[in-house]
């Protein structure tokens, strides 16, 4: 598809520079309802829905993505409102990308809370941790031997228990380490320090790169 106009709806999921580099394309601020649709109908042919809101304003409508989809637009979905409205629409075409939708996929993950978080509303830097990459840290962390699976549940308990805007690393292991080892938790400490992964950033990069893909002309046959 020569010359594609490639939208991609991003927030706090990845830095816009780092996101840059990786792709060019027209960035727009987190969607909300009716801002797939604008896209449709400005003639977008690839759409990529990384970050949207969730409590501020209406969500992205499914209706708006099938509309896109049937516009001969190629929608992607990752990380966070993308790969929830992918894990649901993907049988209509909105093509999913990433562990994320693979785990709503799976019915893993349900709730739009597993990657709800706050954000600058300048910067779109997060002010807190998504619980979808607190679970995943934590199941690594039980996965290399640094916690047991009880810690790793009382822990994800803790981090689930606490308001949205409320949830940190710090947070979680102010409530939920109380009678837990303290040599697991010193380790746990030092491994969500030095080890901890970014899930919802892994994700939107790989949807940046898939978007790229789409966006390239065909080759001559």
């Amino acid at each position: 598809m020569p010359g594609a106009a490639v939208v991609v709806f991003l927030g706090p999921s990845l830095p816009r520079k780092r996101a840059a580099e990786v792709l060019q394309a027209d960035y727009r601020p987190p969607a909300k309802r009716g801002d797939i649709y604008q896209a449709a109908r400005e003639g977008a042919e690839v759409i990529c829905l990384i970050d949207g809101v969730f409590f501020q304003e209406c969500s992205v409508a499914h209706k708006e993505v099938i509309y896109a989809l049937e516009a001969g637009a190629r929608v992607l979905g990752a990380s966070s409102m993308g790969a929830l409205r992918a894990s649901e629409l993907d049988v209509y075409g909105m093509e999913g990308i990433g562990s994320i939708y693979q785990a709503y996929k799976s019915c893993r993950l349900a709730s739009d809370d597993e990657v709800a978080l706050t954000f600058d509303p300048f910067s779109y830097a997060p002010t807190s941790e998504p619980l979808v990459n607190i679970r995943f840290n934590l199941d690594l962390a039980k996965e290399k031997g640094i916690i047991s699976e009880e810690s790793r549940e009382k822990l994800f308990l803790a981090a689930r228990r606490l308001y949205f805007p409320h949830r940190t690393y710090q947070s979680m292991l102010q409530e939920g380490s109380k009678d837990l080892p303290p040599e697991e938790m010193d380790r746990l400490r030092l491994f969500l320090e030095r080890e901890s992964r970014d899930f919802k950033m892994e994700d939107a990069l790989l949807a940046l790169v898939r978007a790229g893909e789409l966006a390239e002309p065909s080759s001559p046959g």
